[in-house]
């Protein structure tokens, strides 16, 4: 009896080592698999903040939200922590608006676990891409706000802001003024002064008096604006979309000493947000104004959600040789491109979201929306035309043209079915001696007059096109 139940006992135990055998070799692999960190990136922006973890093989990655207080956990397979992975910490700055703290450890034998405590509350979206370009496979973390902010009611609000502190600074200097008129007095008679100032008030314009001693009300609060108030200010406005190409993980081309373009034409979009926005009939919408990869069916769809009255896409492209040289400017085509040139610079641009970084899981109703943008009218193509034959006109008064005319393909950026589009290749980056005008800021503000100039010049001949001015 008592050999038997040994018997038994042995067996089982030779049953056990059999059936683990086969998870030796797999464990062994896994462990010398495990993934190495390439590079970790965070793009923060009042749009949405990016993380980015580059490897040298795919990561599959769970993620979870949890409350009390707001967090996002990712847990990622085949990963031992490693200093890759404690970089992130360092990454995430103070002013991120959505990031307020990272922390990261080994959760389980190779799983590690990333905790991103948040300052308010996100839709995550987490993907993976595949390797492209420059870059390996990229995990992907991107924290979007629950809830957008009204585009055109945020150009209302600018729009009011800018009114208040000009009016201020009209009072200011005034009050400054009058100080200086009034200013030589003596000590005693001062209080003479003012008592005969309260019976008569002294020889000034009234209006003048009446700006200094009526200030303007504080402009109320986003939620108390009224759409009727609102909706008229806009009707008043000129609305022009100003898109600087590529950001975040796309950094464009790159020039002989390392421009980037991205960081080029942000630097000519914000000067040319601020010399159009001097004019106070008009009000621009960048669609991006800061490092950080906005996709092309966006920046379509943010100028189409602010009504725009025009879009202009800002480039600086490269070619296979440095010998390459000029501007180009760049309208929409429905029937093919009007150069080889064209097409490969269409090609190329459209290529941006592929670099980038799309979620292409995310695009919902993909169909329509590609349809939706198809739509484009030979009006607003028509329109296009002459915006950019105004525009390409004024460039050439500065610089080298590539070509002398508008150029057409079917670059992604220029689909939105009812505003006349644009897309200006300021200059090949590639080209060294056109880098460095690049670079000049004093070349940028001369590039930034010729555009604003040409922009001018087509509201000159042309009424607005969008839909809340043909409502007038």
């Amino acid at each position: 009896m008592t050999t038997t139940r040994d018997r038994r006992k042995a067996l089982r135990r030779m049953g056990a080592v059999v059936l683990s055998f086969p998870a030796l070799p797999a464990l062994a692999a896994g462990v010398a698999g495990a993934a190495t960190i390439v590079a970790v990136r965070v793009w923060p922006a009042s749009d949405y903040t990016r993380v980015t973890i580059e490897s040298d093989r795919q990561l599959a990655a769970r993620s979870f939200m949890a409350a009390n207080p707001d967090r996002l956990v990712i847990d990622i397979d085949g990963l031992e922590l490693n200093a890759g992975l404690k970089e992130l910490l360092g990454k995430v700055k103070p002013d991120d608006p959505y990031i307020a703290g990272v922390r990261v450890g080994q959760n389980q034998p190779r799983v590690v676990r990333i905790v991103l405590d948040l300052k308010q509350a996100v839709a995550p979206q987490v993907f993976t891409i595949e390797p492209v370009a420059a870059y390996k496979n990229r995990l992907v973390l991107d924290l979007h706000p629950t809830r957008e902010r009204d585009p055109l009611l945020d150009l209302v609000r600018e729009k009011e802001a800018a009114e208040s502190a000009a009016a201020q600074s009209v009072n200011d200097a005034l009050g400054e003024l009058i100080g200086r008129i009034d200013r030589p007095q003596t000590a005693a008679s001062s209080a003479e002064s003012a008592a005969s100032a309260a019976a008569q008030p002294p020889a000034r314009p009234a209006s003048a008096i009446a700006r200094i001693e009526t200030p303007p009300p504080p402009a109320p609060p986003l939620k108390e604006v009224a759409p009727e108030m609102s909706q008229s200010k806009l009707d008043r406005l000129i609305v022009i979309a100003i898109d600087p190409g590529h950001g975040g993980e796309d950094p464009g081309a790159i020039g002989p000493t390392g421009l980037r373009e991205k960081d080029v034409v942000l630097a000519i979009g914000k000067k040319l947000r601020d010399r159009l926005n001097a004019n106070p009939r008009i009000r621009v919408m960048m669609t991006r104004d800061a490092d950080f990869f906005v996709p092309l069916g966006e920046r379509v769809r943010k100028a189409r959600r602010v009504q725009a009255d025009l879009f202009v896409s800002i480039h600086a492209d490269a070619f296979i040789t440095p010998k390459a040289r000029g501007a180009s400017v760049f309208a929409l085509s429905t029937s093919g491109a009007s150069s080889t040139a064209a097409r490969w610079m269409a090609d190329k641009e459209n290529a941006a979201d592929v670099i980038g970084g799309v979620n292409s899981k995310a695009v919902k109703d993909a169909g329509v929306l590609r349809a939706m943008l198809d739509m484009s009218t030979s009006a607003q193509i028509k329109d296009s035309l002459k915006l950019g034959g105004e525009v390409l006109g004024q460039i050439g008064k500065l610089a080298k043209l590539h070509k002398g005319s508008v150029e057409q393909a079917g670059f992604a950026v220029l689909k939105a079915p009812d505003v006349p589009s644009i897309l200006v290749e300021t200059a090949f980056i590639s080209n060294p001696e056109e880098e460095a005008k690049l670079r000049d800021p004093d070349y940028q503000d001369d590039l930034v007059k010729a555009l604003a100039t040409g922009i001018a010049r087509y509201f000159a001949k042309n009424p607005p096109l969008a839909a809340r001015h043909r409502a007038l």
